[in-house]
């Protein structure tokens, strides 16, 4: 037998497209197709949602270049980060040193993979030659006023000493550390992406080819709210408190007024109030995330203050100060309704305070609706609301805002939960920040004759904080204004900064000066196919389509959108396990015993858990390197691909590898060893086909074209399993005549051809075993003929009195008298007319045939 060794099958065919360049760009084709896959961060080894990630762009990459696409794959690394200081400091080891090593294993590990990547064009952020570009682009925002700095409130670990965005805010805690956050405030550099907030909400229903979830997501994310800016009048103050809400019809249910802890009235209040001071310390040692702001209990301190109803000036309600009012979400101040907003209600029931529901739930009596603890936030009228009473919600907005807007109580205004963007991080391993502090100018630009502001590498983690600002040298600078003594900006950039153009650096790599071209970015931007996680659906995307918009305006490039099209895969998941005192064991430890599992050391029982997402912390984790050196990239591609369509989380499981080894094993057995024998390369169609040939050549045509469908759809799994019947009905084939030995030749060669995206080295050994000295990578995508894709007979329904009692099969487009003949002569239709003959026969080609008895 021929045995399948896919360690040297691999090997083999990489080293060839490597002297090949096979998968360098063509720069030149009238076909470009962008292919682009979320680059990775370097941790040190890949993990099997990188080989999933990257196996689908591949697939994706592989087609379109068989099809005659000039593709552009790329692969590069977001090599900024917290890891890798974190890991500075825990071994002792340089961050740059740590992360290009982290490179070159993680690079090495996926070539193993057969990607169809052009290496030439690989970039690392952390590079000055990366970075430099983006410090430019960050100096031209600041020129048209889309960057800027300001004091704000932030989210502080106070162990990682840096700002955490709120989406790093886990239960009130860092997301690496585990610390419990603390609001600070600090002067932060931003970008002003709220300058687009209608653009990208409105865009983004032009993205007809991103999942509709994400795009919700982004809607939810941007969330524009209509509604109206309230005044409300403080007896005894000359200034009024203004306040935004989305929801001015429910102004007659309103109790009391909130605002935040760093409300300017709040700071004005404490100053002479101690115990205020204290209850806003207290908030402020919260996060600022809206996890932590809706699941803390609510809290509030009464500040002695009251507003008066703009309605009903005769009431007076009154003004807390509340954790669970943000400084930066609308004014910094609401007017809390309890009867429809739970977080008001809440409030309310704890400081006993008025719940008047003034929205009535359709089919509920007026007279006897009240509410106990839980809020009603749906439909219904509008009641207890003297001039609205009897209105829709939608119409009580538009009144409420109109009578505000009368009394000069208020203005209607459109409004959005998109906040600007804080870039800066207390951290030394990001992008330094361009930008020199002069006493005398201020903050100054770094000209751009001076870029890259390049990171020092003599820093020292030995000291809390960031180490650019002890550094007794980097820092200290003279001013590019007036000469005089100052300090280089210490704080670096979010990582987002360098993920958010990356894909634009792919267009001209080697592009010194500019970073990319006008020209090179219109030839390739937007990316036609993206593909990476669901966990990245707002942040990342969103932060892409915002810099793309900026990067238009500074004159950069000329489209809007960064990604044309967008696939988000689900996860690989794993079962758990636990030993006999409750700690993870890793896959490797756990030996099946029938239904039990056991530990392959001791033979000890062990606990089988739920399948889940593979993580570290429950050792649930398959190494895609043993699973390569054991069955091959090709076997881990395939189950990557064939167990559960891409968009879904993928169990793995040994069986499944195992499965589609064999499957791969015995493609490669029975065409290595055919012993029915093959027509010689080129061979011209026989002028007759035997019935059996000629039905495997139509399955052929049929299966190029359902393959290439699907693959166009994305249905992955829906390809492997068309291959898999084809393969079955191919490898049965019997008969060696002339016929047959054509159609099994094109046969195998479609097979190795639908093959190649999936399982590319593989398919490339069958072509050569098959006879070709030209490289299948090299090859067109075999094209279905359209005459083969007719089908010759079709099934029909036979009805008596409109019950089903039969089908039968007819030829196409069959005259109206014989399928009245085969289908009267139909034993259940003899049965149902129980000996009478039919009143009306009705005959619908190709569909149906009716008998009325």
């Amino acid at each position: 037998m021929t045995r399948y060794n896919p360690s040297e099958i691999e090997s083999k065919w990489r080293g060839a497209w490597d002297a090949a360049g096979s998968f360098h760009t063509d720069e030149d084709g009238d076909k470009p197709f962008y292919v682009l896959e979320m680059f990775p961060y370097p941790s040190g080894r890949i993990h099997m949602g990188h080989v999933r990630n990257y196996t689908l762009g591949d697939v994706v990459a592989r087609f379109k270049r068989a099809q005659g696409f000039s593709v552009l794959h790329p692969m590069g690394w977001d090599a900024f980060g917290l890891p890798a200081e974190n890991a500075a400091i825990e071994n002792k080891v340089h961050p740059a040193k740590w992360t290009r090593e982290n490179i070159a294993t993680m690079r090495d590990q996926l070539k193993t993979l057969g990607l169809s990547i052009d290496w030439d064009r690989e970039v690392a952020t952390c590079e000055p030659e990366y970075y430099k570009h983006e410090q430019k682009m960050f100096l031209d925002f600041l020129r048209e006023g889309l960057a800027y700095r300001r004091e704000s409130w932030v989210n502080w670990d106070p162990v990682d000493q840096t700002v955490l965005a709120n989406e790093q805010v886990i239960d009130g805690k860092g997301w690496r550390t585990g610390a419990p956050v603390e609001k600070r405030r600090l002067s932060q550099w931003f970008l002003k992406i709220t300058a687009f907030s209608e653009e990208l909400l409105s865009a983004l229903d032009s993205l007809d080819r991103w999942p509709d979830k994400v795009r919700l997501m982004q809607r939810n994310w941007i969330g524009r709210s209509e509604g109206a800016v309230l005044r409300f009048e403080i007896p005894g103050r000359a200034e009024r408190l203004e306040c935004f809400s989305t929801r001015p019809d429910t102004l007659y249910g309103m109790s009391f007024c909130a605002i935040a802890p760093n409300h300017p009235l709040t700071e004005e209040l404490s100053k002479d109030n101690p115990a205020l001071a204290e209850f806003v310390a207290e908030c402020n040692r919260m996060g600022t995330s809206e996890e932590v702001i809706e699941t803390a209990e609510k809290k509030g301190f009464d500040t002695g203050l009251t507003v008066r109803h703009p309605f009903m000036p005769d009431r007076e309600f009154k003004v807390f100060v509340a954790n669970f009012v943000l400084m930066e979400y609308g004014t910094g101040a609401i007017f809390g309704c309890p009867a429809h907003d739970q977080r008001d209600m809440d409030f309310a029931r704890k400081y006993g305070l008025s719940v008047t529901p003034v929205v009535l739930p359709p089919g509920e009596d007026p007279a006897t609706f009240t509410l106990a603890d839980e809020a009603y936030t749906g439909e219904g009228a509008l009641f207890n609301s003297d001039f609205l009473d009897g209105m829709s919600v939608t119409d009580g907005i538009r009144a409420a805002i109109d009578r505000l807007e009368s009394l000069e109580a208020g203005t209607g205004r459109v409004t959005y939960r998109l906040r600007d963007w804080g870039v800066s991080r207390q951290r030394y391993w990001g992008c330094p920040i361009p930008i020199i502090h002069c006493l005398s100018c201020g903050a100054v630009p770094v000209p751009d004759s001076d870029l890259p502001v390049k990171l020092p590498e003599d820093v020292t983690f030995d000291k809390p904080g960031n180490p650019l600002f002890h550094h007794p040298t980097w820092k200290n600078v003279s001013c590019p204004s007036c000469g005089g003594k100052a300090e280089r900006e210490t704080d670096t950039f979010d990582t987002f900064f360098e993920s958010s153009w990356y894909f634009a650096r792919y267009a001209d790599p080697h592009n010194a000066e500019k970073g990319f071209t006008r020209e090179s970015a219109a030839r390739w931007l937007p990316v036609d196919q993206y593909i990476g996680g669901i966990e990245h659906a707002i942040l990342h995307l969103l932060y892409s389509r915002f810099f793309t918009r900026a990067l238009k305006q500074c004159g950069y490039l000329d489209v809007e959108e960064p990604f044309a099209g967008l696939f988000t895969q689900g996860m690989v998941c794993h079962e758990t396990y636990r030993d006999e005192k409750g700690a993870w064991l890793f896959p490797s430890q756990v030996r099946r015993d029938g239904d039990a599992a056991v530990h392959v050391d001791t033979g000890a029982p062990v606990t089988v858990g739920r399948s889940e997402k593979m993580s570290k912390s429950r050792k649930n984790v398959v190494d895609p390197v043993d699973i390569v050196n054991s069955y091959g990239a090709d076997t881990a591609r395939l189950f990557m691909l064939s167990d559960s369509p891409p968009d879904r989380d993928l169990e793995w499981t040994e069986s499944g590898v195992e499965g589609a080894w064999r499957f791969l094993s015995r493609v490669h057995r029975s065409i290595a060893e055919d012993d029915g024998g093959l027509a010689p390369i080129g061979t011209a169609r026989p002028g007759s086909l035997s019935d059996a040939a000629a039905e495997a050549e139509r399955l052929t045509h049929k299966t190029i074209d359902g393959v290439t469908q699907d693959l166009e759809r994305f249905h992955f799994n829906r390809a492997i399993a068309r291959i898999r019947e084809f393969s079955n009905a191919l490898f049965g084939l019997k008969g060696d005549g002339d016929d047959m030995r054509w159609v099994r030749r094109f046969g195998f060669e479609t097979l190795t051809r639908l093959m190649a995206p999936m399982t590319p080295h593989l398919s490339e050994e069958l072509w050569s075993t098959l006879g070709h000295e030209t490289m299948l990578v090299d090859e067109a995508w075999p094209v279905a003929d359209a005459t083969m894709l007719v089908e010759d007979t079709v099934t029909v329904g036979v009805q008596v009195n409109g019950k089903l009692r039969a089908t039968i099969e007819l030829p196409r487009d069959c005259d109206k008298a014989k399928a009245e003949e085969l289908a009267l002569a139909e034993e259940n239709v003899q049965r149902a007319l129980d000996g009478n003959a039919p009143k009306k026969v009705i005959v619908v080609p190709n569909r149906i045939v009716n008998i009325v008895a």
